[in-house]
């Protein structure tokens, strides 16, 4: 029998695959070819609609991978400018992954040069340069009612990103994403941040200390309202870590700092963060520590293995129990159950010792007379297990301190001795002096009788 007519060889089995095949990618073509067909069909439906100012179509969507996009002349996106600036009803503008770029940008806000309704712009991953944002200022300067802004994965520099943050000065906004924009450096002016700035996302760029220096400046404005900053994967270490700390010392706003992915944040670095939000070198720093920040993620990518990986989750583990304080507290309440949990515990108070350096007893800060009071807070908070050891610390400081007591009155009692003895022998040498004294008096009269004679 001929193979080929067998159904069941190995040949028919694989000429049967490959007409499945065939066939399959045929039906995904012809899919892929109708949903194409109906994404121009729908766009062409809201461009329509956006024109006729229809109150259905409050928002504009396409994609780099939509063909017909890349069809559209530089009049048709002017036009389409104009007929968004003119509508009433239009608040979501989303035009990524390939959608823009500069010179179609330029042409979209010749038309779009404000706007009363448009609350959120989505142009992430457009290739957009400092030439793009310039296109965008008019825009930026009138748009009364904006709110929302991601450019993440652009080409925005250091340059496209100030400009940026100079044309929103006056803006309503209050998220700005610039995650992967090259940035490198923030030279922006205070008076030039937006007052109502509240999430800002610059993950995956390369700013360093002199951009925490720009950034710690804002968050020291009495008035700052930022709430969330985002720098994961930066070029930040324990100097830049140090200014920021500096800044959120009093700072009453930032809610959430990501510094995860920044390599150059050391052990130092990790001490610092951690004595921001629970400082243990004494009950008044445990109270004057940061009871903002909500959430603060410091940990840097290690590899497994890493030494300093213990450390690195013991830090993140002391800092996410003190920040849980200050999600489930008002600030004055956090600080003082900061004291209670870990100043007042002897395991956790201990863990935080060794992590901060800190080598003295938290009893020896406590005045006697409130002792009492606070034993009993231990003993009702902690267990009898804790007040057991709270109480051995205490005797063991009582005898610490009588022991001191002795030593000092011994040396007093020695130095008493010593001051007695030389107490005599300037009583000797003082009478000895006078003795002499005396007799030179003598042989002087003496001496002068004989002249008169």
């Amino acid at each position: 029998m001929d193979s080929d007519s067998d159904p069941s060889s190995p040949r028919a089995s694989l000429d049967e695959a490959e007409v499945f095949l065939s066939m399959a990618e045929e039906e995904d073509d012809n899919s892929s070819s109708e949903a194409s067909v109906d994404q121009e069909e729908d766009w062409l439906a809201d461009l329509q609609r956006i024109r006729e100012n229809n109150p259905l179509t409050s928002q504009i969507y396409g994609r780099g991978d939509y063909n017909f996009l890349h069809n559209m002349t530089d009049e048709e996106w002017e036009e389409l400018g104009r007929d968004m600036s003119n509508n009433t009803h239009l608040e979501d503008v989303h035009l990524h992954d390939g959608a823009l770029n500069d010179h179609k940008i330029s042409f979209l806000f010749r038309g779009l040069t404000k706007s009363n309704t448009i609350r959120d712009i989505n142009f992430c991953d457009n290739a957009l340069s400092v030439q793009g944002v310039r296109s965008m200022v008019p825009f930026l300067q009138n748009a009364a009612n904006f709110t929302s802004m991601d450019l993440m994965y652009n080409n925005l520099l250091s340059e496209g990103f100030n400009e940026l943050f100079r044309a929103l000065r006056n803006n309503p906004i209050e998220i700005l994403n610039c995650d992967y924009c090259g940035i490198c450096s923030i030279q922006i002016d205070i008076a030039s941040f937006p007052r109502n700035l509240t999430y800002l996302m610059l993950n995956g760029n390369n700013i360093g200390t002199d951009g925490c220096r720009v950034l710690a400046k804002l968050l020291q404005e009495e008035d700052s309202t930022l709430a969330h900053l985002q720098l994961r994967g930066n070029k930040i270490d324990d100097e830049g870590v140090g200014i920021l700390v500096d800044a959120l010392q009093n700072n009453k706003s930032l809610g959430t700092l990501d510094l995860r992915g920044n390599d150059g944040i050391s052990k130092q670095g990790q001490i610092s963060l951690l004595k921001l939000v629970n400082d243990i070198s004494c009950i008044k720093a445990t109270l004057q520590s940061n009871h903002t920040l909500r959430y603060l993620n410091d940990k840097r990518i290690i590899p497994d293995g890493d030494p300093f990986n213990v450390d690195e989750e013991e830090f993140q583990k002391q800092i996410n129990f003190a920040t849980r304080i200050n999600r489930n507290h008002e600030r004055n309440a956090a600080g003082r159950e900061k004291v209670i949990q870990t100043q007042l515990h002897s395991a956790r108070r201990s863990e935080l010792a060794d992590l901060q350096g800190v080598d003295h007893s938290v009893f020896s800060e406590i005045d006697a007379l409130h002792l009492p009071e606070v034993l009993a807070l231990v003993g009702r908070r902690h267990g009898q297990g804790e007040l057991y050891v709270a109480l051995k610390s205490l005797v063991m400081g009582l005898f610490s301190s009588v022991n001191m007591i002795e030593c000092i009155q011994q040396e007093r009692d020695f130095h008493a001795a010593k001051v007695e003895e030389l107490d005599a022998k300037l009583a000797t040498m003082k009478e000895a002096a006078v003795a002499v004294r005396n007799q030179v008096d003598m042989v002087f009269q003496s001496n002068k009788r004989r002249r008169q004679t």
